[in-house]
C-alpha cells in the first residue's frame, strides 16, 4: 500500500507540473497576443504593462512574471511572429523564382487577415529608426537577413536558368521588400481602398516577366509546389 500510494503521489505530482507549465505556456500566449494589440495602436513608448496585464486578466507583476521588462516583451512578441511566419510560410526551400513568388503572396494575404499584427509591425518599424529605440537592433538585424534571404531565393533561380544572367539579386531583393513594405502601410492607412495582394501580384507579374528568360508572366499557383 505504501509502495502504491507513493507512486500515485509520484505520479500527480508530475502532473501537477505538466499542468502548471501548460498554464503558464497559455497565459505567455495570452500575454503576447494581448501585446500585440497594444503595441499596434500605441507603439512601444505609449504602451502601459498594466493595461497589457488588465486585458489579460492578470496582475502586472503575474505579467512581470514571464516578461521581465516591457522591452523584453516587445522583442519576444516581434522574435514570435517572424519565426511563426519563417516556419508557416518559408519552412521548405522553394524549388522556383515563381514558386518563391507565390509564397510571398500567400504571406500577404495571410497578414491581411490580422490586421492587428500588421498595424503593430508599421507602428514599431517607423519608431525604430531612432537608434536607441529596443526594436532598433532587431529590425535592423530583419531587415538584412529578409534582403539575404530574398538576394538568395533570386540567385537559385539565376543559377538554375530561371532568370537572366544579368539579374542583380540584391538590388530587385531590397526594391522587392520595398514594393512589399510600402503596400502594407497603404493598406494599413485605408484597408477598403488597397489590395495589397492583388497590387503584389501584379507587381510579380511584371517583375516575373523582365526577369525571367523566359520572358513570361508568372505561372500559375498551381504549377509551383505546394
Amino acid at each position: 500500500m505504501d509502495v502504491k500510494d507513493g507512486s500515485t503521489t509520484r505520479g500527480t505530482g508530475r502532473g501537477a507540473a505538466r499542468g502548471t507549465y501548460a498554464v503558464g505556456d497559455e497565459r505567455r500566449a495570452r500575454i503576447l497576443d494581448a501585446a500585440v494589440e497594444h503595441f499596434a495602436q500605441w507603439g512601444f513608448h505609449a504602451t502601459s504593462l498594466a493595461r497589457i496585464a488588465k486585458d489579460v486578466g492578470i496582475t502586472q507583476g503575474g505579467l512581470l512574471h514571464h516578461f521581465r521588462t516591457k522591452e523584453a516583451l516587445l522583442v519576444s512578441v516581434l522574435e514570435a511572429s517572424d519565426e511563426h511566419d519563417t516556419e508557416r510560410f518559408f519552412a521548405e526551400e522553394c524549388e522556383s523564382v515563381a514558386e518563391w513568388f507565390h509564397r510571398l503572396l500567400d504571406l500577404t494575404a495571410y497578414n491581411s487577415r490580422r490586421p492587428g499584427r500588421t498595424r503593430m509591425f508599421n507602428a514599431l518599424v517607423g519608431e525604430s529608426g531612432d537608434p536607441d529605440h529596443p526594436a532598433h537592433a532587431f529590425f535592423a538585424r530583419r531587415y538584412r537577413t529578409l534582403v539575404a534571404d530574398a538576394a538568395q531565393s533570386l540567385r537559385r533561380g539565376l543559377d538554375s536558368g530561371e532568370l537572366r544572367p544579368d539579374t542583380d539579386c540584391e538590388a530587385e531583393a531590397r526594391q522587392l521588400l520595398a514594393v512589399m513594405d510600402g503596400l502594407q502601410l497603404q493598406w494599413v492607412l485605408a484597408p477598403q481602398a488597397v489590395d495589397m495582394t492583388a497590387e503584389l501580384r501584379g507587381y510579380l507579374t511584371r517583375l516575373y516577366r523582365n526577369l525571367s528568360t523566359a520572358g513570361g508572366a508568372l505561372p500559375p499557383a498551381a504549377t509551383a509546389a505546394e
